[in-house]
């Protein structure tokens, strides 16, 4: 990328200035499963464009993609420009253990931590695209059928296993009864064959045995804790299936308001006012997004100052990432640093600050002695 001018101060009124964009170095991308090809390819295509050189590690969880991703890297690249190592977790932690220039991971917030601490031996810097508890807003004056149809297809979308799916959502107490009927009938209409039957051709598994239980024993806990299940709640183990779920008065404590769900299981919580939500999402982690549903400019501002999320979609949901120009990443727990287009680019690359000094220089009257020279202060006073 060409050299980036940069406008002269009073500091410094005659010297050039420009600001080089230079490859990090050797760069290492720890991949997911919930989307292996995109999640792989779209950091690569962001690190190669920066001049850097690269090590991928996709997920085992996704075998039969990482082999794809592992030959397309193998016939494109050199494995000194770009290698591609499959395995389990013991390779990911002989990787860290190596002194990269940077390293780029998607990934849940608990293995983000590790990556970050095996990172800090290393002094090495982190993009880390993580996840959390996104919300989600239905202000009670929307098109409810709309936001429903919307909600549903972007929680239920890859069986709910999306990093900005909507995790939990506030609906007015007026409305509860009629948003669920609405999200029942558009996640009907999407992704199942039959009244009772869900379509495997659009509605995908859980990933593994460990996530189907661990999504099964969310939904159990809650309704151990007075939770109730408004819709839904069919399981089928031997396919690792899990049907949408609808959970209602749903307590704060509850393993599924805790953590992130990253199922096809929806909490709906009441409210009376917004204030109350307002609050209710700010007594939690920063989230990787926020959605809000409203006809009032007047609300969305108020909840967008008032809140702090990596990205906001306002009535809708996950299509902000679809932006390029958008910078894409978390807040605190849910993201360090940002990605997609040119955000990608920046973030491989070492912003590298030149200045070229001109013959005419005025910088030595600041040189000492300063007896005498009480006139520049003055000056720079004025200036200042």
């Amino acid at each position: 990328m060409h050299p980036k001018h940069i406008a002269a101060t009073l500091s410094n009124p005659f010297a050039k200035n420009r600001l080089y964009y230079e490859p990090k170095g050797v760069c290492l991308i720890i991949a997911p499963w919930n989307y292996p090809f995109q999640l792989t390819m779209s950091p690569l295509i962001s690190a190669i464009a920066a001049g850097n050189c690269c090590i991928v590690k996709p997920s085992e969880l996704s075998p039969a993609t990482s082999k794809i991703v592992s030959k397309i890297i193998a016939e494109a690249f050199t494995e000194k420009e770009v290698a591609c190592f499959e395995g389990n977790a013991d390779i990911s932690t002989a990787l860290l253990a190596l002194p990269f220039d940077h390293i780029f991971f998607t990934g849940s917030t608990a293995i983000g931590k590790v990556v970050m601490e095996a990172a800090a031996k290393n002094l090495t810097s982190v993009t880390l695209e993580l996840g959390g508890k996104s919300p989600t807003i239905i202000d009670k004056d929307v098109n409810l059928e709309k936001s429903a149809e919307k909600i549903a297809w972007g929680k239920l979308i890859n069986s709910g296993q999306t990093c900005i799916a909507p995790d939990y959502l506030f609906v007015h107490e007026q409305q509860h009864d009629e948003f669920i009927r609405l999200y029942k009938a558009a996640a009907s209409k999407m992704f199942f064959k039959t009244e009772t039957k869900i379509d495997h051709h659009v509605y995908g598994k859980i990933i593994s045995h460990k996530h189907y239980e661990r999504l099964k024993n969310l939904v159990d806990e809650a309704v151990e804790n007075g939770a109730r299940i408004d819709w839904g709640g069919h399981f089928e183990e031997q396919d690792q299936t899990i049907y949408p779920v609808i959970l209602s008065k749903v307590t704060s404590e509850s393993k599924v308001m805790e953590e992130e769900i990253f199922g096809p299981i929806l909490p709906v919580i009441t409210y009376q006012n917004i204030e109350e939500v307002i609050e209710q999402i700010n007594a939690k982690s920063k989230p990787l997004a926020l959605y809000i549903f409203s006809k009032s400019s007047k609300a969305i501002k108020h909840i967008i100052k008032n809140t702090s999320a990596g990205g906001t979609c306002v009535n809708d949901v996950l299509i902000h990432i679809s932006n390029p120009k958008l910078p894409f990443g978390g807040v605190n727990g849910s993201g360090i640093g940002s990605s997609h287009g040119f955000y990608g680019f920046k973030n491989f690359s070492h912003e590298r600050a030149i200045m070229f000094q001109r013959r005419i220089d005025f910088n030595k009257i600041i040189y000492p002695p300063y007896v005498g020279k009480e006139w520049v202060l003055k000056m720079l006073k004025k200036i200042m």
